[in-house]
């Protein structure tokens, strides 16, 4: 991730949603790594070169700026972000119009435009060049919005709710938020230095939130990753409730108000299978796809569903959000606490996750897996020991040299043994650059 890259998907983004006649508008937000002080500024430039205009958002959560897209009427948005990466780490996101991650076939675009000659583009000249500008209220609107999801008499007085905004994109907005609703807010994470982000902090390790909620006796912990589109939530107890809980959790309630549309909730592949149990008791389906939230979001757009997410926190409410928002869906736990009048380490009680393991290792390459010997062999033994009773699933991660090998099954020992020889196929197959 470079400046010259980042020059070249602004110009890229910009010529593609650019038309004769008419001048694109593009903004640009970002977390608080510290690279995004120059890949901003970089994105800025190549805007501007091709004749279009940008705004710069500042700081703010990946669904904000999804949000403020379509609000604001504008063409695109981009997002500087590596979500739960080390802040070392960056990346890009481009939003349509409409507020909702490309397709494929438009980032394919895009990326062949990347490569080209930037002399061989249509640039600006003179006073053709495209103008910048900041709004300083980018984070206003964005709670303005999300109160705008609730029903007027909701209010968080009484309630005491910790906070931990990964010392990312909602190190404001997120604070802010609750307390405008009444609650009292004790914040953690909210000191970025363009270093710290993810930094033990976050969604990754939400027991710094466990031990705050027991220490202030909290009714609820919060807990965002970088660019805050997921959420890790703890209870009352000190107890962390992953994303496959608030699915389950949330499911339910939207299936009693007849909200879940076509009775089905997309998931993914990581989820447990003790989800789909539990909802299956009460006539709602799972339907899985590939990891990623944008996967998830593309087939609830195609089969008209509007629940969804992954056990890592990305919870996508398609009515309230184009995205997963840890915002949004901290608001909809919280709306069901008050309406059920139930603490959430009681709602959480419908949620028996299957026993599962998961082991990542940082790997030398990512060979495909149906070229490593051991790692089949090991593969088929553990799929032929477990049967029906859990699954096995081995991926390299999408944004990392790592391999993730996650086991599923009725007995914790024997999952435990089974993801572990898998793991040691993979140092021998591929080798591992860390250690455990």
């Amino acid at each position: 991730m470079t400046v010259e890259t980042a020059v070249q998907l602004g110009r890229a983004v910009a010529l593609t949603f650019s038309s004769p006649g008419h001048r694109a508008r593009i903004l640009v937000g970002k977390d608080t790594r510290l690279s995004g002080y120059m890949l901003e500024a970089a994105l800025m430039a190549g805007i501007t070169s091709t004749g279009a205009d940008v705004t710069m958002l500042g700081p703010l959560p990946t669904p904000g700026i999804a949000f403020l897209t379509t609000s604001m009427r504008a063409d695109a948005g981009i997002v500087l972000s590596a979500s739960h990466n080390p802040f070392h780490d960056n990346g890009l996101k481009v939003f349509g119009h409409d507020g909702y991650k490309l397709p494929d076939r438009v980032e394919l675009e895009l990326e062949a435009m990347m490569d080209k000659p930037s002399h061989t583009l249509p640039l600006a000249h003179g006073a053709a060049i495209g103008r910048a500008k900041r709004i300083e209220d980018a984070g206003g609107r964005y709670v303005t919005h999300l109160k705008t999801l609730l029903r007027p008499e909701f209010d968080l007085s009484g309630i005491r709710i910790v906070i931990d905004c990964a010392n990312g994109a909602a190190y404001r907005v997120a604070p802010l938020l609750f307390e405008e609703l009444g609650a009292t807010v004790f914040p953690i994470g909210v000191s970025p230095n363009g270093t710290n982000i993810n930094d033990r902090c976050g969604s990754l390790y939400p027991q710094g939130v466990a031990d705050k909620v027991c220490e202030v006796g909290a009714h609820l912990g919060v807990a965002l990753d970088g660019d805050a589109d997921r959420i890790i939530l703890v209870d009352d107890k000190g107890n962390v409730i992953d994303g496959d809980a608030v699915l389950g959790m949330c499911a339910l309630e939207m299936h009693q108000q007849k909200t879940l549309k076509h009775d089905t909730v997309i998931a993914t592949v990581m989820s447990n299978m003790g989800l789909e149990r539990m909802l299956a008791k009460e006539g709602i389906r799972v339907e899985r796809t590939a990891v990623g939230d944008r996967y998830v979001v593309e087939r609830m757009r195609q089969g008209g569903f509007n629940f969804g997410g992954e056990q890592s926190g990305h919870l996508v409410f398609l009515d309230h959000a184009t995205t997963g928002d840890g915002l949004v869906a901290a608001l909809q736990v919280l709306n069901l606490m008050l309406d059920r009048k139930q603490p959430l380490s009681e709602l959480a009680r419908v949620f028996e996750p299957l026993p599962q393991v998961l082991i990542s290792r940082a790997v030398k390459s990512r060979p495909e897996l149906s070229t490593l010997p051991n790692v089949q062999k090991s593969i088929d033994h553990a799929e032929k020991t477990l049967g029906n009773r859990g699954r096995v699933l081995v991926r390299y991660s999408g944004t990392e040299y790592k391999v993730r090998v996650m086991v599923e099954g009725e007995n914790p020992a024997e999952t435990q043994t089974l993801c572990e020889t898998i793991i040691d196929a993979f140092q021998t197959d591929v080798g591992f650059t860390d250690t455990p």
